[in-house]
Parts: C-alpha cells; sequence; structure tokens
C-alpha cells in the first residue's frame, strides 16, 4: 500500500528536514534565499536539533530551528498552522530573548550579533499580497535604516501564487515554500531535478514517511498541534459568546434606563429581561 508523505509544514517534520545536523545545505539554501545576502551564508551551526518525546507531545512547546551562520548571526525559524493574531508581538518578544541571551555579566554591547526571526505562517496575517515581508528598524520620515541587528520575516504560505510550471518559479524562495504547501507538486518534481537542496529536502521527507517510528513520532505531535488549535478555537467562541452577551447586557442596561420614567420596574424586567434588583439600582 503506498504511504502518503507526511506533511512538511507540521513542526516536527520541518524540523527534522531543515534543523537536521546531517543536511545542512538545506538550510543554507532555504536561509539564502530568505536573506538573500551581499556574502552567501556557507555554513550553520544548528541549535537543539534533538526532539524529545515531552516536547512532541505538549501542544504549547515550540519546535523551532534555531542556527548561527558563517555571517555570525542568530537565526530562528517558527512555523505555525493557526493564526494566534500575536505573531508580531510573539517575534519580538523571541527576538528580544534571543538578542538578550547573548550576553553575560560583564559583555560588552559590540558582542552582539545580528538577529533574525524567520516566521513562516499557514495563514494569511499582514495586511498586503506578498507572500514574503521583511522588517528591519528605520526613520519613520526618511526610512533610513538604523541597523540591521534586528531583522523579522514573515512567509505567508497561502499568498505564494499557483504554479502551472516550473519555469514560472524566478525566485528559490518561491521554490521552498512551493516545497512547504505541496511537497509532491508537478512544479516541485521538476525542480528537484534541477536544484539539489530541494532534492536533497525531498528525499529526507520521503525518508521520514517510510520511517515507521518518525510516522509515529509525526501523528503525536499532529494530534498536539491539532488539540492546541481545538483549544484556541474554542477559547475564541466562548470570547465571541462572551462579548456578544456582554454587549446585549449593556443594550438591555440603556433601554431600561430610557424606560425608568414612564414604567414601573416589573415592566422594565419583563421587557429586558434584567432582574428587577438592578434595575432598582440603576436609578
Amino acid at each position: 500500500m503506498r504511504r502518503t508523505l507526511l506533511n512538511p509544514k507540521i513542526d516536527f517534520v520541518f524540523k527534522k528536514i531543515f534543523g537536521s545536523e546531517e543536511h545542512p545545505e538545506i538550510l543554507i539554501s532555504f536561509l539564502n534565499a530568505v536573506l538573500k545576502p551581499i556574502k552567501p551564508i556557507v555554513s550553520v551551526n544548528i541549535k537543539n536539533s534533538d526532539l524529545e518525546k515531552d516536547y512532541i507531545e505538549d501542544k504549547f512547546s515550540r519546535l523551532d530551528v534555531k542556527a548561527i551562520t558563517s555571517n555570525n548571526e542568530i537565526i530562528n525559524i517558527e512555523i505555525q498552522l493557526k493564526n494566534e493574531y500575536n505573531m508580531i508581538q510573539r517575534s519580538l518578544y523571541y527576538w528580544s530573548k534571543l538578542y538578550e541571551e547573548q550576553l553575560t555579566e560583564g559583555d560588552r554591547y559590540d558582542k552582539l550579533c545580528r538577529t533574525v526571526c524567520i516566521n513562516i505562517l499557514d495563514f494569511r496575517y499582514l495586511k498586503n499580497d506578498r507572500f514574503h515581508n521583511g522588517y528591519r528598524l528605520k526613520e519613520i520620515e526618511t526610512n533610513e535604516e538604523l541597523t540591521d541587528l534586528e531583522e523579522i520575516h514573515f512567509i505567508e504560505i497561502p499568498k505564494l501564487k499557483k504554479f502551472e510550471r516550473a519555469e514560472e518559479v524566478v525566485d528559490l524562495l518561491e521554490g521552498w515554500v512551493e516545497f512547504l504547501r505541496d511537497p509532491e507538486s508537478e512544479v516541485i518534481r521538476k525542480l528537484e531535478m534541477s536544484n539539489k537542496e530541494i532534492r536533497e529536502a525531498k528525499d529526507e521527507l520521503y525518508r521520514l514517511s517510510r520511517n515507521s517510528k518518525e510516522r509515529e513520532l509525526y501523528y503525536m505531535r499532529e494530534k498536539s498541534l491539532k488539540d492546541e488549535i481545538s483549544a484556541l478555537a474554542n477559547a475564541e467562541e466562548k470570547g465571541m459568546q462572551k462579548g456578544l452577551e456582554q454587549g446585549m447586557k449593556e443594550k438591555a442596561i440603556e433601554i431600561a434606563k430610557s424606560l425608568l420614567d414612564i414604567l414601573d420596574v416589573e415592566t422594565i424586567a419583563l421587557k429586558t429581561g434584567l432582574p428587577i434588583e438592578e434595575i432598582e439600582n440603576l436609578k
């Protein structure tokens, strides 16, 4: 029986492919495609490549990819499936932690390295049509750049245009995002013939998909993420319901106040559904 490929957008799989110490060329290619540095990245030191079972089952854990590049940059890559409506604040927080953690007591500030956070989102988030947006600190009026020490990227997979032919992929980042979107697409099948890093990533995805232990861990992680998404959806629904009920309550109070001079308390309670005691307190 033919087994389908695992979803590379699940953070467990993404980290296995892009955070693998055995295949650093994949991450190097991806980072050069995202950052487009003047001096290309030639090597990476990948951190926290091990995956503990406890982290896989923890629906609130972050299975991100951390690395230091040959350009002396600290990189953090996170992939998100569900819109939690806080990605900007969250990214700024994690960026600040990575930046601050570089120094120990007595260290000089000039030791601080360029720090980059890359957020890969499987949903639309920013209010523009570009699938890739990168941000730095700039002067408000002149747009003059203050520094490149802080850089935050958002890659929104659903915004990537649909390709009919591999020839339409003119930027390597488009190829990598297409790989995440649909690693079995005809476009990727043609791209992997000409790009060895995409071919290597596809081979690693095949290996993971054929390995029963890896598939078991994958399904555990997938379940944890579904539980998290369900919990967020329930919280969102309850919040909306609570907001609706609060709005209806405030409207009922407004109506009750407007009727105090013309109706008795019992009638107002009947019309608005408010308790008599609460209406009496409005006087």
